[in-house]
This record gives structure tokens, sequence and C-alpha cells, in this order.
């Protein structure tokens, strides 16, 4: 029995880890980043300070989390590069980058983010850069792409597609389709004006209602 004990509490505390991480992906995919740490806690079904000692930081939390989606987006810059046809691996990298974080938006948030302690997160996030930068000087030089675009273009893509609003998961990848199609067609040296995919049912942005502040009560005057 003794002996059992050490393995015990070792597969106790992975099948914590595991908890936490899949439940901390699932609510940044749903609700973004500002979730508080005691409620991935709850959802996991853990205790606040087993959370913090397995992640002492929000940042080790979602470095962690989005290890897996930071290594699908390696992948996808690889296969655009190793295309022959620069522009079409640019647009492949253009769709399917759009479709990875519209399926994640808490992933477009982790990659938009600076994490000082989170070195390998950074260098990962530079080396899809860094490739989508090659991919587009090799396209530029086919004339296909259009001279004036730069990197900050495709982060401005990457921001407002993290933007759409749809009543399900199927929908926002729908309207993310056809929302990197527009980018395509407005990053050609050229536009030809292919048909677009079609149109996914949006959901409304709920609105900002500003709340009035509270009345301070004030003291009856003396008598």
């Amino acid at each position: 029995m003794t002996d059992d004990l050490p393995h015990t509490l070792r597969s106790d505390a992975l099948d914590n880890r595991e908890r936490i991480l899949g439940a901390a992906r699932e609510v940044f995919a749903t609700e973004g980043l500002n979730v508080p740490m005691r409620e991935i806690a709850r959802r996991a079904g853990v205790g606040p300070a087993t959370l913090y000692r397995r992640f002492p930081t929000k940042e080790a939390l979602v470095t962690e989390a989005f290890t897996g989606q930071l290594r699908a987006c390696h992948d996808i810059v690889d296969e655009g590069l190793a295309d022959p046809d620069p522009w079409r691996g640019f647009c492949l990298v253009i769709e399917r980058i759009c479709g990875l974080h519209a399926r994640d938006r808490g992933f477009t948030a982790a990659f938009m983010s600076t994490f000082p302690h989170a070195v390998d997160f950074d260098a990962g996030r530079e080396y899809a850069l860094e490739a989508v930068a090659e991919l587009a000087a090799r396209a530029k030089a086919t004339g296909r792409l259009r001279p004036d675009f730069v990197l900050d273009d495709l982060v401005l893509v990457l921001m407002a597609n993290s933007g759409i609003h749809a009543p399900s998961p199927a929908a926002r990848v729908a309207a993310s389709r056809r929302f990197a199609a527009f980018a395509i067609q407005a990053f050609q040296a050229s536009p030809q004006h292919a048909p677009l995919p079609p149109a996914a049912r949006l959901s409304p942005v709920p609105p900002v209602i500003p709340v009035a502040p509270a009345r301070t009560a004030t003291a009856a005057p003396r008598r």
C-alpha cells in the first residue's frame, strides 16, 4: 500500500493538471483571457490552492493552455512556405490562420499578448510572424501580392477576425472563412473578385449600457 501511494499522488496531480488545462481552454475560447483564476478552478473542480500550485500565474496557465494551438499555427505557416506557389501558400495561411483563431478566441488574445516570462511562447509567435513575412516577400516577388502589404496588415486581420460574434462555433468559423476571402481579395495586387464563401448568420454585439453613478446620501441639516 505504501509503495502505491506515490504513484497515486502522481496520477491525481496529472489528472488535476489536465482538468485545469481543459477548463482553461474552454473558458478562454468562449470568454477571453479575463476570466478570474478562481472561476477556472471552479470549472475544473479543484480548489484555488491546487490551481496556483500547478500554475502560479495567469501567464503560466495561458501559455501552457495554448501550446497546442501555437504548434498548429507553426504547422500552417510551414505548409504555406512549402508550397511551390508562394501566392497559393500565402492564401492558405490567411484562410487557415483565421479559421484557427475563429475556433478559439482566447488564442487570438494570447497570440497578441506579450508575456515577459514565457520565452518559449514569445519565440513561437515570432517564428510564425517571421515565416509569414518571408512568405509575403515571395508572394510579392510573383506580382500577386500587393507591394504595400506589411505584416501589421495580417495582425489587423486577426484582430478583426477575433471580433466576429456568431450564435455557434460553426457559424463563427463560416463567417471567418468569408472574412478571410475578403481579406485575400484586398491583398491581391490585381483583385479578381472570385465568388465568396457563403455568408453566416451573425449575432449582434450587445450594447454597452452606461450605469448611472449611485447617489450619495446627504445628512439631514441640523436644526
